[in-house]
């Protein structure tokens, strides 16, 4: 019995803006929502689910080309560019409830992180357990408010966001990390009680800052590219 039975969810969306027609754009030869679908296949255990949640016929099209992956569309009003991801997890996760799939975890994977392994998958899934709510891959931020972030004071002045100022250099003070997008393991009795801001047991599953791009622009394509290209990824 799959007692941590899980929606493996890659929302993908069409009308993107920064990229346009990025999720079956080629990314190193392979439509880029493809890359996250291999990946969730991968991973998956008898019993999980994997879905892509897209309003795009074109975007259905590249999943289902990799497997049963796009059950059903998602609705108009969740694929605004003000709709949240957590309206994206919520729909997916009742249309799933109403076909008799119930789940303990959902893992986003976003189709824009892909630079993203396996192996980050699995450590992201080893990082989670029940008693949290959720497991993030994170990055070690480049600006850390304890040696490089300043605030300004009621005077103008800027003063160091946190701490007495003391470090000079970065390696000595306190490492903080950012989120770098590519893997969520959420805990979906955690989704019930509200949104990923709620959430307040989170661990890290780190990753290499070199692979943490976001495909935000056509530069970050360029640059992401060109590493996986080189390590033939």
């Amino acid at each position: 019995m799959n007692r941590n039975k899980t929606l493996w969810l890659i929302p993908a969306r069409g009308g993107s803006k920064g990229i346009p027609g990025k999720n079956v754009k080629p990314f190193c030869g392979r439509p880029l929502v493809c890359r996250a679908v291999d990946q969730a296949l991968e991973c998956a255990a008898e019993g999980d689910v994997v879905f892509v949640s897209t309003d795009s016929e074109e975007i259905r099209l590249a999943a289902v080309s990799c497997g049963d992956v796009v059950p059903f569309m998602r609705p108009e009003e969740f694929a605004s560019d003000t709709a949240s991801s957590y309206s994206v997890i919520m729909h997916a996760l009742g249309e799933f409830e109403k076909r008799g799939h119930t789940f303990s975890r959902v893992v986003l994977l976003q189709p824009t992180s892909p630079l993203r392994t396996v192996q980050d998958i699995r450590n992201a899934l080893e990082a989670w357990n029940p008693g949290i709510d959720m497991a993030v891959t994170v990055c070690e931020a480049k600006t850390n408010p304890y040696y490089n972030a300043f605030e300004t004071d009621a005077d103008g002045l800027l003063h160091i966001s946190k701490g007495d100022g003391r470090y000079t250099r970065r390696q000595d003070a306190p490492k903080v990390w950012e989120y770098n997008g590519a893997v969520y393991v959420m805990t979906v009795a955690s989704l019930m009680r509200g949104p990923m801001s709620s959430f307040r047991k989170i661990v890290p599953s780190p990753m290499d800052a070199s692979r943490s791009i976001d495909l935000d622009t056509p530069a970050d394509w360029m640059i992401a590219e060109t590493i996986c290209s080189m390590h033939n990824a």
